[in-house]
Order: C-alpha cells, then structure tokens, then sequence
C-alpha cells in the first residue's frame, strides 16, 4: 500500500536471468518512465528497501530492471510480488483532471445536489476510459465510466467527486 509521499509504478513479478535483474510489472501508464527513474522503493510487508537502478530493458509488456548492488537470483528472488515505489516528487507530471488512483480511492462519491452516493473502492482502467468502482451506502456496488459526462468535479480538498449518474447506471 502507498503511504502519502509514494506512488506505485510496478510490482516485482520474478527474477530474470541469474545475474539479479527482475521482471516488473508495470503499473504506470507510461512504462518508459523507467528509464528516467534512478531510484526506486521495493515494499515488503514491514520493511522498505531503497535500490538505486542500474539498467531497465523492456520485453514484451514486462520492464527489466538491474539493482546496484544486487546480483545474484536468490538475493532477488525474496522481493518477488512486492511492489515498487517511486518518491511522489519523482512522479510523472499529471495534466488537467488527471489524478493518482491512489489519491482518489477512499474519497466521497456525490451527486449533483451534494447526496453522498458511496465511496471510492477502486479504479479499473481499460482501453477506452477508466472505471470508478463505488460501494453505495446500502453495501452494493456501482460502475461509473471516469467520462466528463459522469465525473463531473473531483475535489481533493473536499475529498469528494461529484458525478452524474447516466440513466442505466
């Protein structure tokens, strides 16, 4: 899980080769992010672990990434499914509405006159637009398009975004 000031960008998915590079799973929109990147965070369940990257290579839709300082397979092997964390200050520059998943997940989710609708679970993204996952207030859950015609304001401040419910939905 992110704290604050850190933002996942993949998670460790298997050694390759023997010489200590991982295969990562990218989970940024832009995996070639990687390649500007000279630090990472590897988060295993107590403890963090700051790597300075060596090499990135890519093949097919995984990012091979080489550690300073590591260079064995089994010094590797025990980060497997951890994720990798960048420091927030090192994150891509976000355009006009576009925002961390992480910051949006938890937030309120209201409707036009201000009636809280549910929360935030998660955001599935997909090919044509992201999706926001809601748990309604009676524990059911809602799939709301992030399209401008449903998400209408997002407010970090408030901790709430506002939408408008397409009839269907």
């Amino acid at each position: 899980m992110e704290n604050d000031n850190r933002l996942r960008v993949g998670v460790i998915t298997s050694p390759h080769g023997v010489h200590g590079e991982v295969n990562v799973f990218p989970t940024t929109d832009d995996p070639q992010r990687f390649k500007k990147l000279k630090k990472v965070y590897i988060n295993k369940k107590k403890e963090t672990l700051e790597c300075e990257i060596e090499s990135v290579k890519f093949f097919k839709n995984m990012v091979i990434l080489k550690f300073t300082g590591m260079d064995d397979r089994n010094e590797i092997e025990k980060y497997r499914q951890c994720d990798l964390l960048i420091d927030r200050e090192d994150a891509v520059d976000l355009g006009e509405d576009e925002y961390f998943i992480c910051d949006l997940i938890g937030l309120d989710i209201v409707d036009e006159e201000g009636n809280k609708i549910g929360v935030l679970q998660d955001v599935m993204t997909s090919a044509a637009n992201d999706v926001y996952v809601v748990e309604k207030n009676d524990g059911k859950e809602l799939l709301i398009p992030a399209i401008r015609d449903c998400i209408l304001e997002t407010d970090l401040e408030k901790k709430i975004i506002k939408v408008h419910l397409l009839p269907g939905l």
